[in-house]
């Protein structure tokens, strides 16, 4: 009798032990939220770090919300680091230099995210002025991770709304306020005969020149 009860306790035994062992071991603290998103300024300074120096950016989130919340979203993924500047295209009129320098994620798709609204010079009234930053673009509305930094005054490039065809321009959002010098050097880098298609070809930088970091920074940096 007493072998029988023992034999029926014992699950019971086991059950309870491991019942209380659970109670005695201490319950994982769930994990913190993450922290809301920093809430942007009407500016907001950006350093690009590349392998010919530092540019550095003020983008004007006043008159430009969704683009400069796009670049900044890019920014603080780091989905900008390792991405290059690729393209200088040179126009051989006017005031030299005259062009722009082409970078960012060059439809890479682990670098891409969610396309945007377009911004109209007209909406922002941010002019494409020498130093000014504009997102490329494909049709409006198609703007991702690639940006051009202007050499010189490029009003072509703004919205033009009694135009006919494409009238809509590119999106300026902000300008160089420091390491205009690396973008001129980006811009004299040699380019290949053979890459590129289309408009592009002969515009494609040999040697693409790395985007190392893209860091929002204090409005006090700038590039050194």
């Amino acid at each position: 009798m007493i072998r029988f009860l023992a034999r029926i306790a014992a699950p019971f035994l086991a059950l309870a032990l491991l019942t209380s062992a659970a109670a005695a071991s201490p319950r994982r603290k769930a994990a913190p939220p993450p922290p809301p998103p920093a809430v942007l300024g009407d500016t907001v300074r950006v350093a690009l770090t590349t392998d010919m120096g530092v540019i550095t950016l003020d983008l004007d989130h006043l008159h430009a919300p969704i683009t400069t919340e796009n670049f900044i979203a890019y920014v603080d993924k780091k989905l900008f680091d390792g991405t290059s500047f690729y393209r200088a295209m040179r126009l051989a009129w006017g005031d030299q230099p005259n062009g722009l320098i082409q970078g960012g994620t060059q439809n890479q798709p682990q670098h891409i995210l969610k396309p945007i609204a377009h911004e109209s010079t007209t909406q922002t009234g941010i002019l494409h002025k020498a130093g000014t930053i504009s997102m490329a673009r494909y049709a409006p509305g198609t703007a991702t991770g690639d940006f051009s930094i202007l050499l010189a005054d490029m009003p072509g490039l703004d919205a033009h709304p009694d135009a006919a065809g494409d009238n809509a321009g590119y999106a300026a959002f902000g300008h160089v306020v420091g390491g205009m010098e690396v973008v001129a050097r980006i811009f004299d880098a040699p380019t290949s005969s053979t890459l590129g298609e289309g408009f592009m070809k002969g515009q494609m930088i040999a040697a693409p020149v790395r985007i190392i970091s893209a860091r929002r920074v204090a409005e006090s940096e700038t590039a050194p």
